[in-house]
């Protein structure tokens, strides 16, 4: 839930799981803090088998603050035959990095991905890269989200019960499942001279010969904690430029409802946060810990409860995934055998 459910009534967008972002990390690699980590996540349970060949998946950076792309990593794949499917990386700057398409100049060309036990990475020049399936490192109490919110009729969680005691299963729905993984580990330099950057992931499909923006991810839990069924497609449409124009009064009134927050009291805290524009913050000077930028571990759905809450939801008492790899691609080994999705919610 992460950004997980981006899709009407609690979906994949476009009704496709291959285009459903979960998650996107920012963090110092652990072996050298001159290099970023940048991971982007999708399939949420791991429903599909291979990456979607027709579609682009992107990683953006804003370098300069005014919340453009300018810094622009594309991921294309190959159509998979027998198991098996290719990836290639394309690096773009500057205007360039403002197209819809894969554009720009090739850093990872043609590399296997990854669909068994066994990581298998590929480094060319600086960077370092590896795609395929990987157990999901985000974990939260989905039970007790769905019996804390009012979610039905395409609110999703934007509307709290005023529930006592909070209503924690303890029970971490994602921990036996997985999800695709996106790593690429580069430079931080490569990412721009401005120590605050602003990093997003978008997927986009090619549709009737043009791509459709369907989904993207920058802070944690956005997609169903600050927008309904109403809003959701416009909200994967956009730019993050536009984010204030279009979604600031909705999120103050969530916040307002939620929390008991003034109007004024409510966009203070968005701001603190970085919130919108959408897009992650990292300065890679200081530890990856959301909000500045993402680490694997962060309990980010204890961050956005609190926030929403103004901090009456008490902790669920999980933690982190005990899978995560301390080394590249740093995601579990997927799990060999997960259960089946559970069904949709009623």
């Amino acid at each position: 839930m992460s950004n997980h459910f981006t899709g009407l009534r609690l979906g994949p967008p476009a009704e496709d799981p291959r285009l459903d972002l979960t998650d996107l990390f920012a963090f110092q690699s652990p072996a050298n803090p001159a290099r970023t980590v940048l991971i982007l996540n999708s399939n949420t349970f791991g429903i599909a088998d291979a990456f979607h060949p027709d579609a682009v998946y992107r990683i953006n950076v804003d370098n300069d603050g005014d919340a453009e792309t300018d810094v622009a990593f594309s991921v294309v794949f190959s159509k998979p035959e027998n198991g098996r499917q290719r990836a290639t990386v394309y690096m773009a700057t500057g205007t360039e990095a403002r197209e819809s398409e894969a554009v720009g100049s090739p850093i990872i060309t043609d590399a296997e991905v990854s669909f068994g036990v066994e990581a298998s990475p590929v480094t060319s020049g600086t960077h370092t890269f590896f795609a395929g399936s990987r157990s999901d490192p985000f974990f939260v109490d989905f039970a007790g989200i769905l019996a804390a919110f009012n979610w039905k009729d395409g609110k999703n969680f934007t509307d709290l019960k005023d529930v006592h005691p909070f209503p924690w299963t303890g029970n971490d729905t994602l921990a036996a499942y997985n999800a695709f993984g996106i790593v690429l580990e580069l430079p931080t330099s490569e990412l721009g001279p401005n120590p605050s950057l602003g990093i997003w992931g978008r997927a986009s499909v090619r549709s009737n010969g043009k791509l459709d923006h369907v989904d993207r991810a920058g802070h944690p839990t956005i997609a169903s904690f600050f927008n309904t069924d109403e809003t959701k497609e416009e909200y994967n449409r956009t730019e993050p430029a536009n984010d204030r124009a279009l979604f600031l009064h909705q999120a103050v009134e969530i916040l307002e409802h939620n929390g008991g927050y003034s109007a004024q009291q409510a966009e203070a805290v968005i701001d603190d946060a970085g919130l919108l524009p959408d897009m992650l913050r990292y300065d890679p000077a200081r530890p990856a810990k959301y909000p500045n930028g993402r680490a694997l571990t962060d309990h980010v759905v204890a961050a956005r409860l609190a926030m929403i809450s103004n901090n009456n939801v008490p902790s669920d008492g999980l933690g982190p995934h005990d899978d995560l790899l301390e080394a590249f691609p740093y995601l579990g080994a997927p799990h060999p055998n997960p259960p089946p999705p559970p069904p949709p919610p009623e």
